[in-house]
């Protein structure tokens, strides 16, 4: 599957738990995707929830930002480095992020980064509206 027909799945699956949310707090919705309630409540949210597996390691993952606002993707690329594909990127360079090469494509690699899943961060870019926080993620 390529990253926009996940980006366009994730934000409808999105959209469908925050609609039945509809009458928490924005912090109560913060809350209910936290890793361990979304693990027992919503099992398709994610595929990693089948193995109990968390795909940040962090005590306190929150799931609402499952792709980051600063990831940036284009299924064809976002540019070419030589023989290099770029088919992902970090928009900011995070430091904790890193590459992987597969043939002539680079993915971006965001496992070491916790940035968009602590509650600050979440709470500070906080929209119900998963797609505009996510609008600059994919190139159309």
């Amino acid at each position: 599957m390529g990253y926009k027909r996940w980006f366009i799945q994730h934000g409808e699956k999105h959209a469908e738990i925050v609609g039945r949310l509809a009458d928490l707090s924005d912090d109560e919705i913060i809350d209910y995707f936290i890793f361990e309630n979304m693990l027992e409540k919503e099992t398709d949210f994610c595929p990693l929830y089948a193995k109990n597996k968390k795909c940040h390691d962090m005590k306190t993952l929150n799931c609402y930002f499952c792709a980051c606002p600063y990831f940036r993707f284009d299924d064809d690329s976002l540019e070419v480095i030589g023989n290099k594909a770029i088919k992902s990127k970090c928009d900011i360079d995070a430091k904790d992020g890193s590459t992987i090469e597969h043939e002539n494509v680079v993915h971006q690699n965001c496992s070491n980064c916790i940035l968009p899943h602590t509650r600050g961060y979440i709470k500070q870019n906080f929209s119900r509206d998963w797609f505009e926080v996510m609008r600059s993620v994919h190139r159309d």
